[in-house]
């Protein structure tokens, strides 16, 4: 485990990540994101200066609370299993997941100074649609499609990894699985649907204890994203389970996942509100590391959080 490791998991306050980039970049920027994927971006003079202003608002924000910072990489939809869609192959894809980990170092090293602990984060998706309850991959099958992404993440630098967006518990083994295989740290990101079940109808408590019996409890922590507060809060009841929940990533708006893949309008919620709704979180979280946003959000959203009493000091 590296020292950004260390200092995030025995940090007293939770870090700071950003929002809903894919979302920010469609409805606040104007990008096109075919298959929501935000990587492509990086290609682009125009995609890079986008993505640059978009993580330094964020990281203005760390930096204003005197906190560490999650820096992800663009990758959530760079997996091998989507390279058909791109007309990449593997090797292709590997690089841009090694590019992506670079150009995040370069951004780290410019704010360095100004904010103590940044970690870099490679993002990993699911294969399909996370919603789809009969795309969820087995165990193996997971292993195999996810572990090209994380190796190249590994090689890259990245200092951990985060598998977002979930639905089933099978992906999340295969993938911890690969992670280990590869030597990266990892965090599962589960998402619930508005009953704060995950979309294959399994709780999350017994999807955690699943991947944890699975795995000799591998993962660094658990996270929630993708999925309003209000669609989860009321299942976060029980006892030793809940230590394991180490991040949420909340979205603004309280539209089912359905609805929200419907929409042609943004619906970025509260921001105030949803800093109050992080606040009661984290109250009920002991072991928070990272908070942020997921759809609908931006800076706003992370600075009321980061503002907000029982998250900031």
């Amino acid at each position: 485990m590296n020292t950004s490791i260390q200092e995030l998991m025995s940090s007293d306050r939770p870090y700071l990540t950003d929002g809903g980039l894919e979302t920010s970049m469609i409805f606040h920027e104007g990008f096109d994101l075919p298959h929501f994927a935000a990587f492509p971006l990086l290609k682009t003079e125009a995609g890079r200066t986008a993505l640059k202003a978009y993580y330094e608002r964020f990281l203005g924000i760390a930096e204003q609370s005197g906190r560490g910072f999650v820096l992800d990489t663009p990758t959530w939809r760079a997996g091998m299993a989507w390279t058909g869609h791109f007309e990449f192959s593997d090797a292709e894809m590997a690089e841009v997941n090694k590019d992506a980990v670079a150009w995040c170092q370069a951004l780290r090293d410019t704010w360095a100074e100004r904010v103590g602990s940044i970690v870099i984060n490679g993002q990993v998706g699911p294969a399909g649609d996370a919603y789809e309850v009969d795309q969820a991959l087995s165990e193996q099958d997971a292993l195999e499609v996810h572990r090209g992404q994380l190796k190249a993440l590994a090689e890259a630098g990245a200092d951990l990894a985060s598998a977002m967006t979930l639905g089933a518990a099978s992906e999340a083994i295969g993938i911890a699985r690969a992670a280990k295989s590869v030597d990266i740290p990892l965090v599962i990101a589960f998402t619930t649907e508005t009953d704060g079940n995950l979309p294959n109808g399994q709780a999350l408590n017994d999807a955690i204890a699943e991947v944890d019996a699975a795995t000799d409890a591998s993962p660094l922590f658990y996270m929630i994203n993708c999925a309003h507060p209000d669609h989860f809060k009321t299942r976060l009841t029980g006892n030793g389970w809940l230590e394991r929940i180490g991040g949420v990533r909340a979205n603004a708006s309280r539209q089912s996942h359905a609805e929200l893949d419907a929409c042609t309008v943004l619906d970025d919620g509260n921001p105030a509100e949803f800093g109050d709704l992080n606040a009661a979180l984290s109250q009920m979280l002991p072991s928070l590391r990272v908070l942020g946003g997921c759809c609908g959000t931006d800076h706003r959203h992370v600075g009321e959080v980061a503002a907000k009493e029982g998250v900031a000091a």
